[in-house]
């Protein structure tokens, strides 16, 4: 037989594309359009309805940027279009094929009542089917003219990413709105030989289906009435019946597939927006779901559910009904999908805790698994804390963009720092915006790691990012793979059941242990640093909060316990956890409201903590006192209110009168050298450390310059604001040209010296180099205006230590990573995350590198020519993409980070906590017991709170810090009557009061890295 692809292949791409295609609506009337511009935000509905609207012409520019048009649209049904399906079709100028970045609108009745959106690939709305014509049309249809921030690829800077740059230029021409009659039969036609063409260009060229399903096509083509395609197209579909109803093999890889709309919370748009994206997807949702009874979607993200339900009654109504069907699936459980590197353990918990209650509240579901597809990596202490929230599964997908290794299973059981194990998949698919194209469907099979010992996957399908979702071609895609020859089988269900089947055929499912580390978007640890200092700070301010707040419910009668005001501060924290805000990869608009919201935040959070505080005791009465949130005793020096330095000693979580302790050795300042006995630094003239003796080990730290300010140029591949490429370090300029350094502190009890350089274009740092009484910490208070471009700066410190691995806490313990670059998965770990501390050890020494808000670094290893070892580490301090926000991190900038010489873990842990929640100093009379006090080393207490369901119950949780057994005694600052364990939601997980000695303290041992939550009952007292 001679080989006819070429022409076959080429005749039905153009038969389809040029003839079929534009066929499908039969015939069109347009609507009568009048139109409104809301000035500046959007407006509500009735303001809408009542505005003075004037007429529109098709082909008239329309939409600034970030405007909101109103549209009327009025119209009846002409009579000839009788017993036809009748939508209203609408192209307000759409460009290209991603709904989520352009212009969107929801229609909406007269009476306020949304029907549905319209986006790039869902213009339509129904009519009727049938119908009976003249039925009239009366629509208000609010339009956003969000601009394109992708356009051109990210490759040069944009100011349309905030409204107060962008300009006020139209960016749209309405094209279309017509009342129109769907062709169901040349719509069918055109789905038919989609997915026919699709799978026949996937298949080998010496598969026979491959060849089976060209000539089928080439055939049915020959039916095909150029001057009427209405007319035969029921012929040519049913020529095509038969390579249609072909089965599938029986060893076809199946594919359970569960609608999906991923809507970022915020990225190329602000807030406002997205809360405007909730309500087009879900309509287009729950419409979706009346014409396709089998059709499932799948719905993460409580936050973006709240404000459906706040702003949208009759969108809330609908997706209730739709949960109440089946058709609709609420998972993951988070109050949003948040990073999974950066947020705190506690926050993570709240996260979970947030999300699962909302569900339960409203739907009364609880979810089973965490549903995070687009975060930049995950934290090795998510199974832990998923199975505590009671969680059965997790899925993800992200890490299919690994820059350097391929990940090698797609279903796997992932194993946390403690030793939990979650059951994960991760689709083979390898997008979590699926439409079932044929190249997609042949990428999940090939694509799948799992076989000979499994046969299944997921595939979330609809179009996302920016919202859209499922759309009724996809769902007719979906239909014609459920049992087809050559193809995966798709089968539409709850992702529930998708788990419940794969880990019933795979339940010896391969074992990954550690952090998901993505190989790209590295960046993400730096990028925006107000913005991580920001969820930095509210997180402690959150926990002073709770303890102090906790502190006085219980010992100050009459005060009040703040849930309802500390509720609405954890959602505002917790939504800016999200994962294009907390990692700065959002534009402009969205960091500049973000640093507001955080300043806002903090202020009310030091209002609590201060109104508690109050409460302890008559104010003024007693002297000053000092606070100390941390879970560890302190003796420290601390700042009064008069800027005069005092030294105290503070019980943990406790509080004690100011100058209750006797100052240790002075510092002392020699020329640019500070000494307190148990550290010596010298300052060289260019402002490093050119030493630090540990004088307790009799041990030089340094084996180079410490505190080495390096400026690289940092440009990478693409994804300015996410990625930092390994090319970075090539390119850089050492900062040792010091305008200043002035020793600004004599002692006794502080010594410092500060460092001033200018550099670049027109930055400036300031570096206040401090040494206090009785610590061994250095700190390095730094002030930086930065004006750079397309640039990092890195602090390194050049350690003289033989260090295997680095350790770096993350949530509720830390993770080890070599130092060596064996292999292309050391080697691709080049920029790392931790939290408050990094540490390097040797058998017998360490030093720890401290930091009150930043994420980023990298730990290197070289050996010198005397034999010895340098290990360095380098945190990230800033960085200057140019995209999406083109002004990211310019401006002014303050933090500290600290050197902590001979260091073990367990003093990272205690000076983390120290250096990221300052003591506290108020004047007051009372002097509380602290809640709660723990004896035993490695048990770290991480919240103090009363119970959400407000029992009156105190709710405490530990964790073991260090990564070995411990064992302590916990004891209370309040009459006990017993003790439960609980999961993260504060219910029991066993159905005992916790033993308790003869004092009343309970005894607690955890296994390394546990996390341990415990619901103490309050005795009632006489």
């Amino acid at each position: 037989m001679h080989d006819e692809r070429r022409r076959i292949e080429e005749r039905v791409e153009r038969l389809h594309d040029q003839r079929i295609k534009p066929a499908t609506y039969a015939a069109t009337v347009p609507l009568a359009v009048e139109a409104w511009q809301a000035p500046g935000e959007p407006v509500p509905f009735e303001e809408a309805a009542a505005a003075p609207y004037e007429p529109f012409a098709m082909d008239t520019p329309w939409g600034p940027p970030w405007g909101t048009t109103w549209f009327r649209m009025r119209g009846r049904v002409p009579a000839a279009y009788a017993g036809r399906r009748v939508e209203a079709v609408i192209d307000l100028g759409f460009t290209g094929d991603w709904p989520g970045n352009q212009a969107e609108a929801l229609v909406h009745l007269t009476d306020g009542t949304p029907l549905k959106a319209v986006n790039p690939l869902n213009q339509y709305v129904p009519i009727a089917n049938p119908a009976a014509g003249g039925e009239s049309v009366d629509y208000l249809v609010e339009a956003a003219s969000n601009p394109d921030i992708l356009a051109g690829g990210f490759a040069a800077p944009t100011p349309l990413g905030d409204v107060l740059t962008a300009g006020d230029r139209p960016l749209y021409t309405f094209r279309r709105a017509d009342i129109a009659v769907l062709d169901e039969d040349v719509w069918h036609l055109d789905l038919d030989i989609q997915v026919l063409r699709e799978l026949m260009l996937e298949l080998g060229e010496h598969d026979p289906r491959r060849h089976e399903i060209m000539y089928a096509l080439d055939r049915a083509m020959d039916l095909l009435d150029l001057d009427d395609i209405s007319g035969s197209a029921p012929a040519v579909r049913e020529a095509l019946k038969p390579a249609l109803s072909k089965p599938a093999n029986a060893s076809a890889h199946r594919i359970s597939a569960v609608g999906h709309a991923h809507i970022d919370s915020a990225w190329l748009w602000p807030i406002r927006e997205t809360k405007r994206k909730t309500s087009r997807t879900f309509s287009n949702v729950t419409a979706l779901a009346d014409e396709y009874e089998e059709f499932v979607f799948a719905c993460s993200q409580a936050q973006q559910y709240a404000w459906v339900r706040d702003n949208y009654p009759h969108v809330w109504a609908r997706i209730q009904e739709s949960v109440k069907k089946g058709q609709w699936a609420p998972v993951g459980g988070m109050w949003v999908e948040a990073d999974g590197n950066l947020p705190g353990g506690e926050a993570l918990a709240r996260q979970l805790v947030h999300g699962k209650r909302f569900f339960m509240e409203h739907f009364g579901i609880e979810t089973k698994g965490v549903w995070l597809p687009d975060s930049f990596g995950y934290t090795a202490a998510y199974p832990q804390l998923a199975k505590l929230a009671g969680n059965d599964w997790f899925l993800t997908q992200k890490i299919s963009w690994n820059q350097t290794n391929k990940f090698p299973h797609h279903t796997f059981w992932w194993e946390g720092i403690d030793g939990t194990r979650i059951f994960t998949h991760f689709p083979s698919i390898d997008t979590y915006n699926a439409r079932f194209s044929g190249a997609e469907m042949a990428r999940a099979v090939r694509n799948y790691s799992e076989k000979g010992g499994a046969t299944r996957s997921l595939a979330p399908f609809g179009w996302g990012d920016g919202g859209g979702g499922p759309t009724r071609e996809i769902m007719e895609r979906a239909r014609r793979l459920k049992d087809l020859e050559g193809s995966a089988r798709v089968e539409v269900e709850h992702p529930d059941a998708f788990f419940a089947k794969a880990r019933a055929e795979y339940p010896d499912a391969p074992v990954w242990a550690g952090e998901l580390y993505l190989e790209l978007h590295r960046a993400t640890y730096t990028t925006q640093a107000r913005t991580k200092q920001g969820n930095r700070r509210s997180e402690h301010l959150l926990r002073e909060a709770e303890l102090w707040a906790t502190t006085a419910a219980l010992h100050a009668p009459g005060h009040a316990y703040p849930y309802e005001r500390l509720d609405r501060l954890w959602k505002t924290v917790l939504l800016h956890q999200f994962h294009d805000i907390l990692p700065g990869s959002s534009i402009a608009w969205v960091h500049r409201e973000a640093e507001a919201e955080y300043a806002r935040v903090a202020g009310e959070l030091e209002e609590l903590t201060a109104e508690a505080v109050a409460a302890l005791g008559s104010a003024g009465g007693g002297g000053p006192r000092v606070f100390n949130t941390s879970p560890y005793g302190r003796a420290e020096v601390i700042r009064t209110t008069d800027g005069t330095p005092a030294y105290v000693e503070v019980p943990a979580s406790g509080s004690a009168p100011l100058g209750n302790a006797e100052p240790p050795r002075p510092v002392t300042v020699s020329g640019r050298v500070l000494d307190n006995g148990l550290v010596r630094v010298a300052v060289a003239q260019d402002g490093t450390l050119s030493s630090v003796v540990d004088l307790r080990a009799d041990r030089e730290v340094l084996a180079d310059q410490g505190n080495l300010l390096r400026l690289h140029t940092d440009l990478p591949n693409y994804w300015d604001a996410w990625d930092i490429d390994k090319h970075y370090k090539n390119r850089y300029t050492d900062l040792l040209d010091a305008e200043s350094v002035t020793v600004v502190d004599q002692g006794p009890l502080v010594g410092a010296i500060r460092v001033e350089r200018s550099f670049g274009k027109g930055s400036r740092i300031t570096q206040t180099i401090t040494v206090r009484a009785g610590s061994l910490r250095i700190d390095f208070e730094t002030e930086i205006d930065w004006h750079e471009a397309e640039k990092i700066l890195k602090a390194g410190f050049p350690v003289d230590i033989r260090a295997a691995h680095s350790s770096a806490e993350i949530q509720f313990g830390h993770v080890q990573r070599p130092t060596h670059t064996n292999t292309s998965w050391e080697a691709a770990r080049f920029e790392v995350s931790g939290h408050r501390w990094v540490h390097l050890g040797e058998p017998g020494y360490g030093v720890a590198v401290i930091n009150d808000s930043t994420y980023g670094h990298d730990v290197s290893r070289t050996v010198r020519e005397d034999g010895g070892t340098t290990t360095t580490v380098r945190l990230s301090l800033v960085r200057a993409p140019r995209v999406p926000d083109p002004e990211a991190d310019q401006g002014r900038h303050r933090f500290v980070y600290s050197l902590l010489p001979g260091a073990r873990i367990e003093d990272a842990v205690a000076e983390g906590y120290a250096l990221n929640l300052p003591l506290r100093v108020a004047d007051v009379a009372g002097e509380p017991e602290p809640v709660v006090s723990v004896d035993g080393a490695g048990v770290t207490v991480e919240a103090v709170k009363l119970a959400d369901d407000r029992s009156g119950d105190v709710v405490v949780r530990l964790y073991e810090s260090r990564g070995g057994r411990a064992k302590g005694v916990l004891r209370t600052g309040f009459p006990l009557a017993g003790a439960q364990v609980t999961d993260l939601l504060e219910r029991p997980l066993e159905n005992r009061d916790l033993d308790t000695d003869a004092d009343g303290a309970i005894p607690v041992a955890l296994r390394p890295f546990q996390i341990l939550t415990l619901r103490l009952r309050r005795a009632e007292v006489s």
